[in-house]
């Protein structure tokens, strides 16, 4: 029986045989109906079979016999029906004007950095202990296991790859002068010679993979539909060499599906995009979920004019009309990745476009050496699969900073267009400086709707905001900016091996972010360090509060022959494992950089993410000895923060406490409790006029202000209004006005209590603790407002984030 689970709590079950078949390609061919809240069309998987099934076929083995977990097995609820008579040729709708049949090994003609564009060219889940890798005993058939749930699956069928014109120079290979005619196993031979195409022909791999995808069907395959899995098999077919390698999928998704979020933008314009959680794709479109099943793609969707399309793909793409009030988007990605990473947003977003361009900073101060900003420059080859490679190419090697685009709903354009699109370059020319070579090609950064559920989400060549991030000024929108990108290194190019990893990724992208944005803020070196320390007392006092308030389970990280997880009791809201990377000096953290640089150059684009971070005696020392730790890094993996963690870390919080913005927050929070005092004493007497003499603060000393005076037990209503007034509060970015909600909160600040339904309806990304700091004070008027609050945004809530929150109302 498959295992039933919540998506909200258990870890989902990835049920892939990806040891037997993995998916090398997709070709997606989807239309978007925003009345029906549906996408539907067809899937073109190509596959290969597995490394498992490899090495048993290299034994001498008959297939695959070994037992599996009688849990594993999968009973189909719905099965396929097949009729009788034979498929008919599918029409399939797609476009494909953009690519011409390229010569063997012809030069590939991309424009100088990278960035394939259409008119240019001729052509975060765990892991499951519930997973399994379906096998086959004896006479049974081979299943075709793939990660599948919401979905409506109307038909399999094999696809005819032989009947493609021009398919026979891939029969002609010497590989295949022994092979049987049979046209089966001819079938399959081709599709591993397109697949294992080198990457120099990628244009030409493109283009057949386009016309197999069209190909005629050559027989329905039975398939069962599970809660989590789709089942595929053919009758007397064994294993998986003998099973089909070339399969398409007619599908529609379903406006429950948990993948896909349908709503409406910041202007009431209908839009959809992807979650990225909590079940990743699989709700999009049949697939392999586990990170190690990298493959490529291609997509057409098509929808009405007045939407717009945008997708991680290497290319920009623009809009085909095909017929009156439909256009069709097609974007592809030459470098294989996991199928999580597939990203789509549709909606009438509007391009943010200015009518200067900004200038890059180049402060040599903060400029790598030649020999380490260039480090790729005389090197051969990479060290990952092969794909056409961006380091490869001088150009990109030379990019300071990608093209970019910023799309935004109507509503939103003015606000982009004075702090994001300034932001993006400066970002992009500090992640140069500091790892060399973006590893894509272009990024597209998109304001998703409101009901987003965290501040960022880092895909190939796109980066959804949060609205959150561009209120009050350019530091939470750099931050956030810097930390994206970020992933585009950590978490994208170099992957985990299963989504247990994924805490290290989050660890570089927070250490980076840092770095990224004080060299684009082209600060000091002592104004480097002071804001680094401010940075790591905050996260300091973060995660001290999560210890003291958590379970001792849930603070132990599990582990095994690799780690298994890290408990998101760790993780503050953004995601951010505040243990790792506690890095004081700004010198080191240069260091730390260049070394990460330097690691780069040796393991770009693989699919170990511990054992990357293990190779680098670097980081591993930081592990150990910022924290004055003396075990082996086993040891700290099974070791529990209150345990072991906690001393060196108080430790280390009273050294930061010492630093100069630090002390700058103290000597006004202390201003804040005199003034609070004499308010209480004086009663409603006026104030005098010299208690007002307040410092001006960067946004993070006000967060930092803000978490003290949470300490203190009572605030007189003058001293809030005071508070708000002096810093201007309603007008600052979202991590401070969270504080500033808090206090409001806790303090029954009637007068303020706008500033709460506000936050909670526009920063529904930060927004569902509050729900809880209203309740827990069992104040009528406080319950009130967390009602109405709910009621109003439920509709359009995050599912998982409407769940949270009801739990904690009713």
């Amino acid at each position: 029986m498959e295992p039933q689970l919540d998506p909200m709590k258990d870890d989902l079950p990835l049920m892939a045989n990806t040891s037997h078949m993995l998916v090398k390609h997709y070709v997606l061919d989807l239309d978007v109906d925003f009345k029906s809240q549906v996408i539907e069309g067809f899937i073109v998987l190509f596959l290969e079979t597995g490394s498992r099934y490899r090495r048993a076929s290299s034994t001498g083995e008959e297939g695959c016999q070994s037992q599996f977990d009688e849990t594993c097995k999968i009973r189909g609820s719905e099965q396929g029906h097949v009729p009788v008579s034979n498929a008919s040729a599918c029409s399939s709708k797609m476009e494909y004007n953009d690519f011409a049949v390229c010569g063997k090994g012809e030069k590939d003609t991309s424009d100088k950095n990278g960035n394939h564009s259409n008119e240019e060219q001729a052509s975060g889940i765990s892991s499951s202990k519930n997973c399994c890798d379906i096998e086959n005993h004896g006479n049974e058939d081979f299943l075709l296991v793939l990660d599948c749930c919401d979905l409506s699956v109307l038909k399999v069928e094999e696809v005819d790859v032989a009947a493609v014109s021009g398919i026979e120079k891939f029969t002609r290979s010497a590989k295949l002068t022994d092979v049987s005619k049979e046209l089966a196993n001819l079938r399959n031979q081709i599709v591993h010679e397109l697949v294992t195409l080198p990457s120099d022909r990628w244009k030409e791999q493109l283009y057949y993979y386009t016309c197999c995808s069209q190909a005629p069907g050559c027989g329905e395959l039975l398939f069962a539909t599970g809660t989590w899995s789709l089942e595929i098999r053919k009758s007397g077919i064994r294993t998986p060499a003998d099973f089909p390698h070339a399969i398409r999928i007619q599908y529609k998704t379903k406006p429950e599906g948990r993948s896909v979020t349908w709503t409406t933008d910041q202007s009431g314009r209908p839009c959809v995009y992807t979650m990225g959680s909590p079940i990743n794709n699989r709700a999009l479109f049949p697939c392999q979920e586990p990170p190690i099943a990298l493959s490529t793609w291609q997509a057409s969707v098509r929808t009405a004019a007045s939407f717009v399309v945008l997708m991680s793909g290497e290319n920009s793409a623009e809009p085909v009309q095909l017929q009156e009030g439909i256009m069709s988007w097609y974007y592809y990605v030459t470098m294989p990745m996991p199928a999580s990473t597939f990203t789509i947003a549709v909606g009438c977003w509007q391009e943010v476009k200015q009518s200067f361009t900004p200038a890059v900073q180049t402060n040599n101060e903060f400029s790598l050496p030649c020999s380490q900003a260039d480090f790729r420059w005389h090197e051969e080859s990479c060290g990952h699969v092969e794909y056409p490679c961006r380091f490869q190419s001088p150009a990109a090697r030379l990019q300071r900073v990608i093209p970019y685009r910023v799309f935004a709903p109507w509503c939103l354009m003015k606000c982009c267009e004075e702090h994001l699109l300034q932001l993006i370059p400066q970002c992009l020319s500090a992640a140069y400086t500091t790892l060399g070579t973006h590893p894509f090609s272009r990024l597209d950064v998109l304001i998703v709707p409101s009901n987003f559920s965290s501040l960022g989400m880092a895909s190939p060549h796109i980066i959804f905001l949060s609205q959150s991030v561009l209120p009050g000024g350019r530091h939470l929108c750099g931050t956030r900016l810097c930390h994206e990108i970020a992933h585009a290194w950590f978490g994208l190019a170099i992957g985990a091996r299963d989504w247990t990893e994924e805490w290290i990724s989050e660890g570089f992208a927070t250490f980076l972010e840092d770095v990224f944005w004080a060299r684009a803020q082209q600060l000091s070196h002592d104004e480097e360090k002071a804001q680094q320390e401010l940075k790591a007392l905050l996260r300091w006092r973060r995660l001290r509060d999560e210890v003291q308030n958590s379970e001792e389970e849930l603070q132990v990280l599990r582990s095994g022959l690799t780690v298994e997880s890290i408990f998101t009791n760790w993780l503050d809201s953004s995601g951010i494992p505040k243990v790792l990377f506690l890095i004081e000096d700004p010198i080191d953290c240069r260091t730390a950089a260049s070394s990460i640089a330097q690691k780069l150059k040796l393991h770009s684009y693989c699919c170990k993410m511990l054992n990357w971070l293990l190779e680098m005696k670097y980081f591993s020392g930081i592990l150990l000895l910022s924290m004055s730790l003396k075990m082996s890094f086993a040891s700290f993996l099974q070791s529990t923060l209150k345990s072991q963690i906690r001393k060196p870390l108080l430790e280390e919080g009273e050294t930061w406490k010492e630093s100069r913005l630090v002390q700058q927050v103290s000597g006004e929070v202390t201003k804040w409790i005199r003034t609070n005092q004499r308010i209480r004493k004086s009663g409603k007497k006026k104030r005098r006029q010299d208690e007002g003499t307040f410092q001006k603060l960067l946004p993070d000393q006000l967060v930092l202000l803000l978490e003290y005076l949470l300490e203190e037990k009572t605030l007189c209503p003058r001293t809030l209004q005071g508070l708000e007034k002096t810093y201007q509060l309603r007008d600052q970015d979202a991590e401070v006005r969270h504080r500033w909600c808090e206090l409001v909160v806790k303090h029954k600040y009637v007068s303020a209590y706008g500033d709460v339904e506000k936050f909670l309806r526009e920063d529904q990304a930060m927004g569902v603790y509050l729900y809880g700091e209203l309740m827990v004070n069992e104040d009528a008027k406080q319950q009130e407002l967390a009602y109405k609050c709910f009621a109003a945004a439920r509709e359009q809530m995050d599912v998982s984030s409407a769940k949270v929150v009801a739990e904690m109302l009713f």
